[in-house]
């Protein structure tokens, strides 16, 4: 099948870029001729909450044969590159979504496959709607899905989110599939903290990951003292950027009396160092209020790595080494992390890597077939 794929890949960062990128990957691998269309620039400087939207990584993740042809805001862009699709005659065109900033660009192209290209096209959506909604998001999201034939999306929370909106749609599920492309970097946990200068004597919870509200490491520094009273000393390493106030944070970690118990690296984490991030860590820590899906999960999932999460997860969207509990409920959190803590110290397995899995191998083929129509 010839397939046209849109979406941001290397020398953009993130977890929608690899995401982008292993997608192609698998496209190619099962056979299907792609054309890879990524933008020149995603967004203006001014617009991006973060110091870049640019991967620093030294050794990065990178796509096979990507066009670099899109400028979110220059519209002739666009029309250029709808005139190189009209000419590579696709046999299916996904569209990926995340964003409503990106709404005026997908609805051009997908005007313009309808009146003049007809072929089927298959949005694939990251975030129906974004985790910090304004009042505008839903008719521009509207606005856009509503040119879909078929709409892949990560969960069944999200199924339903996507259906209040478009009663009528033609939606799929495909969960999101395993980040196992650092699994292979995993190093022994003592030679792990020994190069991040991490100490070897105490267990180690990792926050991973853009720091936004949503993610609820406000809640994570509640429940932390708790933590300790029930089990001794811990070392919490929150590893990202913060689009939210740092100051916050680091006020409250003062008020807790918690200087000693918490490690901020407070940077964009570049792909050569994720492996020793989760090498390092007992446990990833994960307490979302509200989520779509999450790449920072399946990392782990990648890694072998038990997890807290929250039920804002729907069951299949994380791997067998991990624990849900409420939204908001401190005793609930303190209480599974004491309890994974103390399966890890046991010895008690905690699941397979990703490499190891055969289900998690085919998740990224799931993913491929949900997009093309056909079941795995």
């Amino acid at each position: 099948m010839r397939i046209a794929l849109f979406g941001p890949v290397h020398p953009f960062r993130g977890g929608i870029a690899h995401y982008t990128t292993l997608l192609n990957r698998t496209l190619l691998e099962e056979g299907h001729t792609v054309l890879l269309v990524s933008f020149r620039r995603m967004y203006p400087r001014w617009l991006f909450p973060g110091e870049s939207d640019r991967d620093p990584s030294a050794t990065p993740l990178q796509a096979a044969n990507p066009h670099y042809w899109i400028d979110s805001l220059n519209p002739f862009t666009w029309l250029t590159t709808f005139a190189r699709l009209r000419h590579f005659q696709p046999d299916l065109i996904v569209l990926s979504w995340w964003t409503p900033f990106f709404a005026p660009l997908w609805y051009t192209l997908a005007l313009l496959n309808r009146l003049f290209l007809r072929r089927e096209l298959v949005i694939l959506c990251h975030n129906v709607l974004p985790h910090e909604e304004n009042g505008t998001d839903r008719l521009l999201a509207r606005s856009v899905l509503g040119w879909a034939d078929r709409i892949v999306v990560q969960s069944e929370r999200e199924k339903s989110r996507l259906l209040g909106l478009l009663p009528a749609a033609d939606v799929g599920i495909a969960p999101h599939p395993v980040y196992d492309m650092w699994a292979e970097g995993r190093i022994p946990q003592a030679e792990a903290r020994a190069r991040l200068g991490l100490p070897t004597d105490l267990p180690v919870l990792l926050f991973f990951g853009i720091v936004r509200k949503y993610k609820g490491l406000d809640k994570l520094l509640d429940a932390l003292p708790q933590v300790q009273t029930a089990i001794g000393d811990v070392l919490l390493v929150i590893a990202g950027e913060f689009w939210d106030e740092q100051a916050l944070y680091e006020q409250k970690i003062r008020a807790l009396g918690l200087e000693k118990s918490v490690r901020i690296d407070s940077r964009y984490i570049p792909d050569e160092e994720v492996a020793l991030y989760f090498s390092a860590a007992d446990l990833l820590v994960a307490p979302y209020t509200s989520v779509t899906g999450s790449g920072v999960i399946q990392m782990a999932a990648g890694f072998g790595t038990p997890v807290v999460t929250t039920a804002s997860f729907d069951p299949a969207d994380h791997h067998p080494a991990s624990r849900r509990v409420t939204v908001g409920d401190a005793g609930e959190l303190v209480g599974a992390v004491v309890g994974a803590l103390a399966n890890s110290e046991t010895g008690e397995s905690v699941g397979q890597s990703a490499t190891d899995s055969p289900a998690s191998q085919a998740s990224w083929r799931r993913l491929v077939r949900s997009l093309i129509g056909k079941e795995i």
